[in-house]
């Protein structure tokens, strides 16, 4: 039965990214429509940093979404995977946060380290 609530965070990691792409959308909306005037508006400036960190979320996190998908099919899930991958979630909402906001490169690099950690130690105790 854990494994089968695996798939909350694995959904949660997909509705992140689905919101980034909207959010993304917005941020282009109005170069693409013609509606800024300069590049000192708000969108044009932070555009950048959701872009990349968008496709951020297709680098590391592939390897979260292959652990999910293979500890559902053995089977294999327990509570600390479990929690293991809700650590990685809530990782990925922190260090988009930082990446767009802020872009603290040392703080976005603790962040992606925790990140890092968690899907290793999944990899660790799934085999």
């Amino acid at each position: 039965m854990t494994h089968q609530l695996l798939l909350y965070p694995v959904a949660a990691h997909i509705a992140w990214t689905a919101f980034l792409y909207v959010l993304l959308t917005i941020a282009r909306a109005p170069a693409v429509w013609g509606v800024i005037k300069s590049k000192k508006e708000n969108w044009a400036s932070i555009e950048p940093r959701i872009s990349a960190n968008l496709s951020n979320q297709f680098e590391w996190p592939l390897f979260f979404h292959i652990t999910c998908v293979l500890l559902i099919v053995l089977g294999n899930t327990d509570s600390l995977q479990l929690w293991l991958a809700w650590i990685f979630v809530a990782g990925r909402l922190i260090h988009s946060a930082v990446q767009i906001l802020m872009n603290n490169i040392r703080l976005r690099g603790l962040v992606f380290t925790i990140n890092f950690l968690a899907v290793l130690f999944m990899w660790v105790f799934l085999l």
